[in-house]
């Protein structure tokens, strides 16, 4: 039985009879005729709502998603559990259609979700204050060094190699245009030298960056890397993984000046690859220096507890060539993904989650030890990701997937001299019997 088809001649010759010209070509009289294509479109016979449905279905049962599959896949996108509440309450109206919040008064509720997503921040990472969320991870890594570059009027940014390559290639693309002169860090078996950080300070550095836990997985000494900046007065940037901050000392702790990461471990799918969220904390003193907007608390004249946007730059809007950032929109609705996780979770939840990875991860690093072949290069404390040495690694990690496991993600991509080094990332959702079967077949690849 065919599907029904309206008939869009009908409906087109209404159009253009509303408007008053007689024919679509009309439309477009303007346009020189010798450069107009003056063919049909070589496009596809169009299908109706059911078929496009059919055929989109179809495309798609040709993926293979974490869903199906066991993903001990990290670098910066984790496999974590989102309650089911996060996605019902996320997708009411009033939320989901939501705009940037200008006028208070009718926006009371988005403002105090806003509010609330920053005072969640701040507890996690300790630090006095954060802004209504950036894009995500790398460009708030850029927008923290473009406010540590503007606070001391230096231009001079340390970045080490444990940095995620792709935030340190944003930022490599990104501040070179306001003058800023990028010096990499070279590694020391998977973590920043501190020593070799120091030889690399003076009094033009404004900001040192580090990765907490690193692109590796490794802890970094933040204590030593902390006291380094300080001595020559440059500002100690820290991306953070905001969900590992429920085990980890808070940044604030070791004097960081900036936290900034992504947000997409907090209640936020992987979705191939984004929207994802990222975040920004500072300490008072850079207030003024924050990008995007502030929501603040305040009380009416009935002495009523209301909402409003605070310390948003106007340049930001209208005279962008003066603004200390073109940053002007926010995550909002990703932003509220992640109050609500945070809320549902509380804190000692946040706590369980984070210890799960740590524990399950080390169990299997242990276990993968006892497997022949195998070898690990970095060692020295880590979170929830490691990185190990598989004998021809692509081929294997292919082998797996047929398997129904993604083994984890090559890094020779990013670090040619990492051939065959794989990071693997192991999450609370991460069952010990898939763990032992991750460990079995990797075995039986390899023997």
């Amino acid at each position: 039985m065919s599907s029904y088809v309206p008939n869009t001649d009908l409906q087109v010759k209404e159009m253009l009879g509303a408007i008053g010209v007689s024919a679509i070509d009309d439309l477009f009289a303007e346009i020189p005729a010798a450069v107009r294509l003056n063919r049909a479109l070589h496009l596809p016979k169009g299908l109706s709502e059911a078929e496009t449905l059919r055929k989109l279905s179809d495309l798609a049962d040709q993926n293979l998603s974490s869903q199906e599959a066991v993903s001990f896949l990290g670098a910066g996108c984790y496999d974590h559990y989102i309650p089911s509440a996060v996605n019902h309450l996320l997708l009411r109206g009033d939320f989901f259609t939501a705009y940037t919040p200008y006028q208070a008064e009718i926006s009371q509720g988005t403002l105090q979700a806003i509010y609330e997503f920053q005072s969640l921040m701040c507890a996690l990472t300790g630090m006095d204050q954060a802004n209504a969320s950036m894009y995500e991870g790398g460009t708030a890594l850029a927008e923290a060094v473009a406010m540590a570059q503007t606070q001391t009027g230096r231009h001079k940014i340390l970045l080490p190699e444990t940095i995620h390559p792709e935030y340190r290639r944003v930022v490599e693309t990104l501040m070179p245009t306001l003058g800023a002169k990028m010096v990499t860090v070279p590694m020391e078996e998977g973590a920043t030298d501190p020593a070799r950080l120091a030889e690399k300070l003076d009094d033009q550095t404004a900001a040192v960056v580090v990765q907490y836990p690193n692109f590796f997985g490794r802890i970094e000494d933040l204590d030593e890397i902390s006291a380094a900046a300080k001595r020559v007065g440059a500002l100690l940037v820290v991306v953070a993984n905001p969900l590992a901050l429920g085990l980890l000392k808070a940044p604030a702790e070791f004097g960081a000046d900036i936290v900034c990461g992504e947000g997409q471990t907090l209640g936020i799918p992987m979705s191939y690859g984004g929207p994802f969220l990222g975040f920004l904390a500072a300490k008072t003193a850079l207030l003024r220096k924050m990008p995007g907007r502030i929501a603040g608390c305040t009380t009416d004249n009935r002495q009523q507890r209301g909402f409003v946007l605070t310390l948003q730059a106007r340049e930001q809007h209208i005279r962008r060539e003066k603004a200390t950032s073109n940053i002007c929109s926010n995550q909002a609705l990703m932003a509220l993904s992640a109050t609500i996780y945070l809320s549902l979770l509380g804190q000692q939840g946040v706590r369980t989650v984070a210890r799960q990875c740590f524990q399950k991860a080390h169990y299997l690093r242990r276990e993968l030890e006892k497997v022949p072949k195998l070898a690990f290069p970095f060692n020295g404390p880590f979170y929830h990701e490691f990185v190990v040495e598989i004998p021809d690694a692509k081929k294997v990690l292919d082998k797996l997937a047929k398997e129904g496991i993604f083994g984890g993600i090559a890094l020779k991509r990013w670090y040619p001299a990492l051939t065959n080094h794989v990071l693997v990332a192991v999450t609370e959702k991460r069952t010990v019997e898939e763990m032992n079967l991750f460990c079995q077949l990797l075995g039986g690849l390899l023997a």
